[in-house]
């Protein structure tokens, strides 16, 4: 039975529900960053995106160990995940291949998230580690919402930007909204020698923004009022950047790979991004979140 777990330590509070180790809250000073889900909208807040980040072509890929067969962003968000350890600043959970995941994805690993306040700021932590005899492939992400506008603004959406570590200029591929797939090839302007990038709903016509090599590899969601949201993703090369039609809420997202592109093939070991683990191996990739 899924159970939601909460944490704090001086200004940060954060809550964790078992169902998917989805992130459920994130609050500074009490006052809450993260998107509260809304049917209208987006039922979700913060799922955990494992062994892909998007869409496989037709939901399936071949592999080494035979088919793979799931839809956007994997298996994990869909499962129990057991609290193996947790203190009043931090909560890791578990999720451990079974019959029914390789049934899906046919490798043996073991998934901690751990969610751990450090100051005025919220880690997520992914660990994954090959328990199997085989070459395991995979990649991970992060999908946290954040709340537009932020606590203590009632700016308009279109009043919130994007600002980056340095000026930069970057062409996003396109996306297909039927099939999730990425287009390199067709890509369209976002940045020309910039830090910022503003906000419209229009901007999200194209489905999810997928950026690359972000210089020092951290962005800040902020509004008029100077509140909002840093994330810093050392280790991911990948970040995208979605909002729903019309949604008061903008997603951040550190991926170590991408959904599958249009010219690569179907066999998984080859999708862009994929880390590769030998048997007993292990690795961790982490973010940042900081409320302002």
């Amino acid at each position: 039975m899924a159970t939601i777990s909460s944490i704090s330590s001086g200004r940060v509070s954060a809550a964790v529900d078992s169902a998917g180790a989805q992130l459920m809250s994130i609050k500074l000073d009490g006052n809450e960053y993260l998107w509260q889900r809304d049917e209208a909208f987006w039922p979700r807040c913060a799922p955990v995106l494992f062994p892909i980040v998007g869409n496989l072509r037709n939901d399936r890929a071949d592999s080494a160990q035979g088919e793979v067969r799931f839809g956007r962003h994997g298996l994990a968000r869909n499962y129990e995940h057991t609290l193996v350890a947790s203190g009043d600043d931090y909560l890791t959970y578990e999720l451990v291949s079974t019959d029914d995941t390789r049934a899906k994805f046919p490798f043996d690993f073991v998934l901690r998230m751990t969610y751990r306040i450090v100051g005025d700021a919220l880690e997520q932590e992914f660990y994954v580690e090959n328990t199997g005899d085989v070459t395991l492939p995979f990649v991970v992400g992060g999908h946290p919402a954040f709340n537009v506008p932020a606590p203590g603004d009632t700016a308009d959406f279109s009043e919130y930007c994007l600002k980056f570590a340095e000026p930069w200029t970057y062409t996003s591929p396109t996306i297909s909204t039927k099939t999730g797939l990425l287009d390199w090839q067709n890509r369209f302007g976002l940045l020309d020698n910039s830090d910022t990038l503003p906000l419209t709903h229009e901007l999200f016509d194209v489905d999810t923004l997928t950026f690359e090599d972000v210089p020092q590899r951290t962005v800040t969601l902020i509004g008029p009022a100077g509140h909002g949201m840093r994330v810093d993703f050392d280790g991911f090369d990948y970040l995208g950047v979605w909002s729903a039609p019309n949604a008061p809420f903008v997603a951040l997202e550190p991926w170590c790979g991408t959904a599958t592109r249009t010219d690569e093939d179907d066999v998984f070991e080859h999708k862009q991004g994929t880390i590769f683990l030998e048997p007993g191996e292990s690795t961790t990739r982490t973010f940042v979140m900081r409320p302002f």
